[in-house]
């Protein structure tokens, strides 16, 4: 089974020093003590300061966190950072009374090989979520002494690109707590000219933000400021929780006197091209789209909204045809159309009616519409100065025809010959998104994840608005022969309008008295050739100014760029060359101190032992494959039954006990629409207390029933039984067995879970709990997990179902409880407010016998109040 969640960006702390206390949670309190504001459990978060230098579009970001531990005894202190998923991070340090433990970058099989030897030496270590569609997670615990403060400084580099005629700038803002010294610097030093700059809060009023947001620009430098107040950053007037969660977004673009921009400094060059005011090539479009069964519904909906729009801003001159593929392939037209009126009427018409069915052939899909676009250029049926482009969407894995991915790539390689890029889409997450973009990067397009948010269509469009202006196709940069070493990508098939190209390098020589850079390109009605020379002299004097931000920054942009780029070529190479490419992006990552996926950062106490360290890790897209969506809440029970519901918008998660006699049958999940039930019967231990308060219960049973598919399956603690159309299969748990059929899949992993799925969007998880065969009180158990219910209908109920639709609460109040380490508070939720108290709960997902600590807020008497009615309605005559 794939794992059900994946780590985005891994810190393992490798400390000696055992976190002390309940794990920190911006809703706890310390005892009974009166604490200042901003203070969570002790540690007061003082100071957050975010500096950012920008030279030549190359970024370098400083995000520094100062907390003091107010407590009378040692705590843990949390650093939280998202950083964009293009970004490396170049250092880390912590600094522990006065004390400064520096970061140093390693080859990654090194650092892993330091980690699992402290870990098995039984130093604590952490491991960190989480990746959403442009930012990746940097979290890392330490313990602080009472009284004592700490600094954490984190450093990120990344190249901004040009998107939409725009260079966008994200900083995720989410402090959890009121901060008395909050600040975002931003600096912009642009050898160009700077021609406009923007800021925004996705968090805060415009109001607010006036007042607390400063932006100016003059010729070359440009400068943005936030910094709320106290006051400003509370949610509400008399709160005390921060308004701060959200995207801090910061746009800017540069003045364009001619179509580049040579820079030259210390030895190295980068040359930026975006040319403007060209007309657009018209282009040849085969629409490649998936409507095999798994697209049903939404995902459909959703695609035909976004080509309805892309049809749309389709100019005459443009030529179309849609390719669908399922179990086969049907065409719109039997050849490419002109983009007239009329055919584009009919183009609408024709996407109002497509209809999901059946299996994926990505394979035949992608081959016909090649074919067609290559048949239409050697019958000159479309302009010769036309360009053409394959746009796939798909939101799973080929599964009928040629499945194999390795020879799907070859057959679409053979067939593009390197004649027009292809661009995946990837819908959702149940796909090989690796697969996707390799397949791409090697017929000279990109991949792009489509997120299954409500937003779909928008996504769609808006990749569709970055290809749909090409202004240059076969563009060649070329510069001084025999002068150049370490020479970046300088050629490209398309130059899409409101993008930019950036090639770097190395000089040979120091000195070039001057610097000639040819562009070379097809445009729409001739061949053209861009000229920059560049003065060495004009040059010195102009970035004289450069030491207001920072000096070998081009160096450092060069450095970026190639292994970015080797990264890319990595993921097609084979054998020697992709050892020769790993070796190169290697080398430069150690030398430049980037956290690579090659790389890992490691942060040592210099007089303490060596196996205590941090480590930072940078995951590859693969790392995101899994099949549940990064942001899916997910509910579970589990144990004595604890019923947990994790929302991750609120990054907290509620949590009650259903306490009921053996034999009992509770309703779990229903959905009407679907014909889904699932059902579990409660046991008790082997020797119960006669004290019904203490006695320890369990699910010893579940039915899991598809009354669309007839099916059903029985598990319990000894055996599996599945009936498929009333006909019985029975499993032990020592068998490892997978069964399949449409739209189902059940996968029994030995002696360690179940895992159930009805299509995309519906995955089930059983865990199976054994104790000690002769124990004389406790027995064998049954845990249920839900990681995917996205597809499941708004009438679905049940004592976990009922969730599955979004809601709120609301936490306040926060108050020491009668147990000095559990506080209570309010929490008012449909309507209800009731006293909860903060509890954890285990998540057994990834390992059965130790469990994931969840902190949650439990709520009493069964769940009154938080679930809908009483417990007693959700019992049930039988398990089906």
């Amino acid at each position: 089974m794939a794992s059900v969640w994946w780590p985005c960006l891994i810190l393992a702390l490798l400390s000696g020093l055992a976190a002390s206390g309940f794990p920190r949670s911006p809703f706890q309190l310390l005892g009974k003590r009166s604490l200042p504001e901003g203070v969570a459990d002790g540690i007061e978060v003082y100071s957050t300061k975010i500096n950012s230098k920008v030279t030549s579009r190359f970024a370098h970001n400083v995000v520094t966190t100062r907390a003091v531990n107010r407590a009378d005894t040692a705590k843990e202190a949390s650093f939280d950072v998202e950083l964009p998923k293009t970004a490396f991070i170049t250092n880390f340090t912590l600094t522990i009374d006065g004390v400064t433990y520096p970061g140093n970058v390693k080859e990654k099989e090194v650092a892993k090989k330091q980690y699992e030897k402290a870990v098995s030496q039984g130093k604590t270590a952490g491991l960190v979520k989480a990746s959403g569609r442009k930012l990746e997670k940097f979290t890392v615990s330490v313990n602080v002494a009472a009284g004592s403060k700490v600094t954490f400084e984190l450093t990120y580099e990344e190249l901004l690109k040009r998107h939409k005629g725009k260079y966008e700038m994200y900083l995720k803002v989410q402090p959890k707590q009121l901060v008395k010294h909050f600040k975002i610097d931003v600096d912009i030093f642009e050898p160009q000219g700077i021609s406009m700059l923007d800021a925004e809060a996705s968090f805060i009023t415009n109001d607010l933000l006036g007042s607390a947001l400063t932006k100016s620009f003059s010729g070359k430098k440009g400068h943005v400021s936030f910094k709320p107040s106290l006051d400003q950053q509370r949610s509400c007037p008399t709160c005390t929780d921060s308004l701060l969660n959200g995207d801090f977004t910061i746009t800017y673009d540069v003045n364009r006197e001619s179509p580049g921009n040579v820079q030259i400094v210390n030895g190295y060059f980068v040359h930026f091209f975006a040319p403007q005011g060209l007309p657009v090539v018209p282009k040849n479009v085969a629409f490649v789209i998936d409507i095999s069964g798994s697209m049903a519904g939404r995902k459909l909906e959703q695609t035909k909204e976004a080509l309805l729009r892309i049809l749309e801003d389709m100019k005459e001159e443009d030529y179309l045809n849609f390719i669908l593929f399922s179990g086969d392939v049907s065409t719109w037209k039997e050849r490419l159309v002109q983009a007239t009126p009329e055919n584009l009427q009919e183009a609408r018409m024709f996407v109002k009616s497509m209809e999901d069915k059946g299996m994926t052939n990505i394979n035949d899909g992608l081959l016909r519409g090649i074919s067609m676009l290559n048949k239409a250029r050697e019958e000159h049926r479309v302009p010769e100065r036309s360009t053409s482009i394959v746009i796939m969407l798909t939101d799973g894995d080929a599964n009928v025809g040629e499945s194999r991915p390795e020879k799907i790539q070859e057959n679409v390689r053979n067939a593009i010959g390197g004649k027009f890029p292809l661009y995946n889409l990837g819908f959702g997450n149940n796909l090989n998104y690796n697969f996707l973009e390799n397949m791409a990067l090697e017929n000279h397009g990109f991949a792009r994840r489509i997120y299954e948010d409500s937003d779909a269509d928008l996504q769609l469009q808006g990749f569709y608005e970055e290809v749909a202006n090409p202004l240059l196709t076969g563009v060649e940069m070329e510069y001084p022969e025999n002068a150049i070493l370490g020479l970046t990508q300088n050629t490209y098939q398309h130059f899409y309008d409101g993008s930019e190209i950036v090639v770097a390098g190395r000089l040979v020589g120091e000195d070039v008295n001057s610097f000639k850079a040819d562009v070379k390109g097809h445009g729409a009605t001739n061949d053209l050739t861009f000229t920059e020379e560049v003065d060495m002299k004009e040059m010195e004097k102009a970035l004289q100014e450069r030491d207001y931000i920072f000096g070998n920054y081009i160096e450092r942009l060069w450095a970026y760029l190639t292994i970015e780029q080797l990264l890319e070529k990595r993921k097609n190479a084979h054998g020697e060359e992709k050892e020769n490419l790993t070796a190169q992006a290697l080398d430069l990552s150690l030398k430049y101190h980037f956290v690579t996926p090659l790389t890992s950062m490691v942060v040592t106490k210099p007089e303490d032992n060596e196996d205590e360290r941090a480590i930072a890790d940078k995951p590859g897209e693969d790392a995101e494959a899994s099949y549940q969506p990064p942001q899916n809440p997910y509910y579970h029970v589990d144990g004595d039954p604890h019923f947990i519901i994790q929302v991750p918008e609120k990054d907290d998660a509620l949590c009650f006990n259903i306490n009921e006699a053996p034999g009992t049958v509770l309703r779990l999940i229903q959905d009407p629409v679907m014909g889904l039930t699932v059902n579990g019967q409660i046991i008790g231990d082997k020797r119960g207390s006669p004290d019904s308060k203490t006695r320890k219960t369990y699910f010893g049973k579940l039915g899991i029933a598809n009354a669309q598919m007839d099916f059903q399956v029985e598990v319990t603690t000894e055996k599996i039984t599945l009936w498929n159309r009333a006909v019985p299969s029975t499993f032990s748990w020592l068998d490892t067995v997978t069964v399949t059929q449409d739209g189902l899949s059940m996968m029994i992993n030995r002696k360690k879970n179940m895992v159930v799925s009805f299509g995309d969007g519906v995955t089930f998880v059983v865990v199976l709990h054994q104790v000690w065969k002769k124990h004389p009180v406790h027995r064998d158990f049954l845990g249920f997990y839900v990681v995917d219910s996205h597809r499941m209908s708004a009438q679905t109920h049940g004592l976990l179902g009922q969730f599955f639709q979004p809601f709120d609460f609301k936490v306040s109040d926060i108050r020491p409880g009668s147990d000095p380490t559990k506080p209570d508070a309010t929490l008012v939720v449909k309507n209800h407010q009731l006293t909860v108290t903060r509890g954890s709960q285990k998540d057994y997902r990834k390992d059965a016998s130790i469990g994931t600590k969840v902190v949650c807020w439990f709520v009493h008497n069964n769940g009154e109040g938080l679930i809908d009615g009483v417990h007693t309605d959700y019992i049930v005559p039988n398990l089906f």
